[in-house]
């Protein structure tokens, strides 16, 4: 099982299960780390892209690629921040942010990589973040402004409530396709799970 999913996040493979990410379809990992969520889709035969700040990270990524997918070529695998992508408009069919949005530095920030990811997905594409947040631990964060706030397992991050995400779908002109999902783990921390889809083309203004 390892082999072949490497180690996916759960909710991600949700989606896959789902069938909303699909064989065929160009799926980009903004922030991909070292590819642990990259494993099963290379495997399968998607039209896998990648970006991360870290060369280190793009280079083991490529090196998965070549061994997993080697048709792929290095260049979907780009050394780049999130906010600053290098990919044409409405190019992706799907875009997947795992625990990286809470690295932002504050509400711009964070609003720039959203935006940015958004600007690549395709109509009708998927996007697909998780991220940690302050749903059902609000009176335990630590604010240090700016947005971040110190969390209760001792790391400093970005958060987020549904407020912040309702209104930034709303903003983005798409809409929930699951309902906001948040896992409390163990007392320490909240990881929330925010799925949007752009709408069709022709219902854009």
């Amino acid at each position: 099982m390892l082999d072949e999913f490497g180690d996916i996040d759960i909710y991600l493979f949700d989606q896959l299960l789902r069938g909303r990410i699909a064989p065929g379809m160009r799926v980009l990992d903004a922030g991909c780390g070292e590819g642990r969520n990259l494993v099963y889709l290379l495997r399968q035969g998607f039209d896998v892209f990648a970006t991360d700040r870290d060369p280190a990270a793009i280079a083991a990524v490529r090196a998965l690629a070549t061994s997993l997918s080697p048709r792929l070529d290095a260049h979907h695998f780009r050394v780049e921040p999130i906010e600053a992508l290098s990919f044409a408009d409405e190019s992706m069919d799907a875009v997947i942010s795992s625990a990286v949005l809470h690295f932002a530095r504050d509400d711009a920030h964070f609003d720039a990589m959203v935006t940015e990811m958004w600007r690549v997905l395709k109509p009708e594409g998927l996007l697909f973040c998780r991220l940690a947040s302050s749903i059902g631990m609000a009176d335990r964060m630590q604010p240090l402004g700016q947005g971040r706030y110190l969390v209760p397992d001792g790391s400093a991050r970005y958060l987020v409530d549904d407020t912040r995400l309702v209104n930034m779908t709303a903003a983005l002109g798409g809409r929930l396709l699951d309902p906001i999902k948040t896992t409390i783990v163990q007392d320490l921390r909240c990881m929330t799970t925010w799925v949007t889809g752009k709408p069709p083309a022709r219902s854009r203004s």
